[in-house]
């Protein structure tokens, strides 16, 4: 068995170690052994942990036969993406200025996983400052899909995305300003969840300590992992109240039974969508409707507002310090960057109007949820494309507007989304977005376990060259 481990899910390896039918040394070995094997050529994985890791599964198994009460991923493994604190690793954000960056604390996050007794085992890469739907970098390099090297990761998330997906890491820690744990996902053929606003604390220990506009409304923590009953341990053991970040709540993490009925998008307006991205998308609904769900065909609401509120939010933060930014950051992404301030600058309306649009928006989008409790709609438009084409001149902003069309929605109304890895198209993963209202993330992770339960879960792949 031992030689296996590293293609089950977190809650499967916990509750191996739980019941004493391995250690969690072995458990860690066997990752090690399955990053050195396979990270070479996916470069998904910055920094291992080696001696760390080995050190505390060793003290988690001593803990175990010590009859101590265990945590629910008890000498687990897991991952941490690169904008994330921990101590005595750097947080480079994937930017060789910050390579020496040493955060003082541990981010809630990382500490909570800590807490419910899971062992880092690996940083992993990202864009830089996280502000590409890609991941490349020029401190760590380019992140490979381990479906096809040609082929992108996702971002900014994305190196936790190939990491998971190729067996390196059972369960590891994102963020999502615009899709970064849900890209990745849906690369990659794996899951994540993108909580709603105030769920899950963010407090970074290295400055900016506050977050500019965008980042408070819209930038969350979530977990990503091959299987929801993995993303739910995730999300029960990351949630909850913390006074260093006042807007998070102590919400019940389960709401009250709705109506068992279930929307779906097939169509994104004047956004394209593929064959394969349609194809997942009646898969999940046939899926839910075989549940007993009823589906009620719908059309998403005024997709070109909420990405223009999206939009005009990301660019309050970054066309305040652009010029600083350029200093640090590459000449592809500072020009991407650029190309998006100024197609916010040309959207009319003053700061007032923006807030009051975004609370009509909320309006309308719960509105919908009144009806249709759960909302399933495309991941990305099409599968992933090549490397480089999120930064091709004169195909920048098109890719974000089309593939993001039913991403952005989450980060610009704060509503929790789970994205789920379901089919294949060409060689290459596609997947769904599951969409319900605020508070109700567990409505979201209920329909993808239906949907999942039909389609599988995805199990980790061997690296994939594909010409």
């Amino acid at each position: 068995m031992t030689d296996q481990l590293w293609t089950k899910s977190a809650t499967e390896l916990a509750e191996l170690i739980n019941d004493g039918e391995v250690s969690s040394v072995e458990v860690v070995d066997a990752h090690l052994a399955r990053i050195e094997q396979v990270n070479p050529a996916l470069n998904a994985i910055t920094v291992e942990m080696a001696d760390l890791a080995r050190d505390e599964a060793a003290k988690a198994d001593t803990t175990r036969a010590d009859g101590s009460v265990l945590g629910p991923l008890h000498g687990v493994p897991f991952t941490i993406k690169e904008n994330i604190d921990q101590v005595g690793f750097a947080t480079t954000q994937g930017v060789a200025a910050l390579a020496d960056a040493q955060p003082p604390r541990n981010a809630p996050t990382v500490q909570r996983m800590l807490d419910a007794g899971a062992i880092p085992i690996g940083r992993t890469n990202m864009p830089e400052l996280g502000l590409r739907v890609s991941t490349d970098n020029a401190l760590r390099g380019l992140t490979r899909n381990p479906w096809s090297f040609e082929h992108t990761a996702g971002g900014s998330s994305g190196g936790e995305g190939s990491a998971i997906a190729s067996g390196m890491s059972p369960i590891g820690l994102g963020n999502d300003i615009g899709g970064s744990v849900r890209n990745p996902a849906l690369c990659c053929g794996i899951a994540a969840l993108k909580p709603g606003y105030g769920r899950i604390p963010r407090v970074p220990s290295l400055p900016p300590t506050e977050p500019g506009i965008s980042a408070q409304l819209m930038a969350v923590e979530g977990p990503m992992a091959r299987t929801v009953s993995d993303l739910r341990v995730g999300y029960e053991i990351l949630s909850g109240r913390l006074p260093a970040d006042p807007r998070i709540a102590d919400a019940p993490l389960d709401g009250a039974v709705v109506p068992r009925r279930c929307g779906v998008v097939r169509s994104l307006g004047v956004h394209p969508v593929d064959t394969g991205a349609r194809q997942a998308v009646d898969h999940a609904a046939a899926a839910m409707a075989d549940a007993g769900w009823e589906i009620v065909e719908l059309a998403a609401p005024e997709l070109n507002a909420v990405h223009e509120v999206w939009l005009r939010l990301l660019a309050f933060d970054f066309s305040e310090v652009i010029d600083q930014l350029a200093l640090i950051m590459g000449g592809d992404e500072i020009r991407v960057l650029r190309a998006l301030i100024e197609e916010a600058s040309e959207i009319p309306g003053s700061a007032q109007q923006l807030f009051m649009e975004r609370l009509r928006l909320q309006k309308v989008w719960s509105e919908m949820f009144a009806i249709t409790p759960i909302v399933i709609g495309p991941g990305w438009n099409t599968g992933p494309f090549v490397h480089g084409a999120d930064i091709e001149v004169g195909r920048q902003m098109k890719i974000l507007e089309d593939q993001l069309s039913f991403v952005v929605p989450g980060n610009a109304l704060g509503l929790p989304v789970v994205a789920l890895s379901t089919d294949q198209h060409e060689g290459l993963p596609i997947g769904v977005q599951i969409y319900a209202d605020h508070w109700r993330e567990d409505l979201c992770l209920e329909a993808a376990a239906v949907v999942e339960a039909v389609n599988g879960s995805r199990r980790p792949i061997d690296p994939v060259w594909i010409e």
